[in-house]
């Protein structure tokens, strides 16, 4: 108990120590400092009015990785150097989300589709695999039901949409803390609600997980992204797909669950595993973001479901 204890005080010392280092690494600053290192390249498209910021890296069969709601594409960055060296990775903020601004009105279900066509198109030289997390996953089920012929595979991660959005009460006060009023207190609350175990987290990541944090703080207080999770998460997250929907999925599908997550829990999962047929793979001591907390794990899962990485061919102009 005593070292337990000594540990907790020590992992809460060092976190003030780096929140304090890095408070002035904020929004763009903190976000390059966290790329630093990333084997990607990145470049601005303009998708469906989205001016949106895309990281790119590695040759082979394509995937897209799309973030959850109020997350960005370096969330990703604990399972992007695995894959860049088989597969052509490309990793989008998602509109409103991380740098990705939207022109005019939020972004709505039918943009969201057509930005995600539209991406597909100038990033991937064939059908790519949708890798989709929370609202990504939900954004990615929804494009593969009604334009499979566009995607080779989907992989849904502690997804939105395979049932009615009923996190744990704790979480769900933990999530609206956040919403109405996004403070380090709010944020420190609702992470120890998304990790299995939050000072572990920490501990394997260091500096690199403050900036994860004090970023996501930054676009957290952003009224871009405040719009477009106003407009989305009533249209994608919340509501469940319905069935005939899902049902047309004709592509490979995979489940990728945490054990112990509290927004989308395991249960939601295995009945669509079971309805559906799709294999589910549970990844122990993880809660809603395995690639983050368990990333070894994560891609044992992933490739997987991705398949052996032959060499796929370029699109014919």
């Amino acid at each position: 108990m005593a070292t337990t204890r000594a540990r907790e005080e020590a992992t809460t010392t060092w976190q003030g120590d780096a929140k304090a280092r890095i408070r002035r690494s904020t929004g763009e600053a903190a976000r390059q400092r966290l790329l630093t290192g990333v084997p990607v390249t990145e470049r601005r498209l303009e998708l469906a009015g989205v001016s949106t910021a895309v990281l790119e890296g590695g040759d082979g069969p394509p995937v897209v990785l799309l973030h959850g709601a109020g997350e960005f594409a370096a969330c990703w960055i604990r399972v992007i150097p695995d894959l860049v060296r088989t597969r052509r990775v490309v990793v989008p903020d998602l509109p409103g989300h991380g740098t990705s601004a939207v022109a005019g009105d939020p972004p709505d279900a039918e943009r969201v589709a057509a930005w995600l066509g539209e991406l597909i198109e100038w990033s991937c030289p064939s059908a790519p695999a949708l890798v989709g997390h929370g609202l990504g996953g939900a954004i990615a089920a929804r494009f593969a039901g009604d334009q499979g012929d566009r995607v080779a595979r989907l992989v849904l991660v502690d997804s939105y949409g395979l049932g009615r959005f009923r996190p744990t009460p704790r979480f769900a006060l933990a999530l609206l803390g956040v919403i109405v009023r996004p403070t380090e207190h709010t944020q420190e609350r609702l992470f120890r609600q998304c990790m299995a175990d939050p000072n572990g987290l920490r501990e394997q990541l260091g500096e690199r997980g403050a900036l994860l944090e004090a970023y996501a703080l930054d676009r957290a207080r952003s009224p871009g992204q405040k719009a477009a999770l106003r407009s989305l998460m009533p249209q994608l997250g919340l509501p469940a797909i319905p069935p005939a929907e899902l049902a047309r999925i004709a592509v490979p599908t995979t489940l990728i669950w945490g054990r112990h997550d509290r927004q989308v829990r395991l249960g939601v999962a295995q009945a669509a595993s079971a309805r559906h047929g799709w294999p589910l793979h549970v990844i122990e001591d993880a809660a809603d973001d395995p690639a983050v907390e368990q990333p070894e794990a994560f891609l044992r899962g992933l490739h997987a479901a991705l398949g052996p990485a032959a060499s796929s061919s370029r699109r014919q102009p």
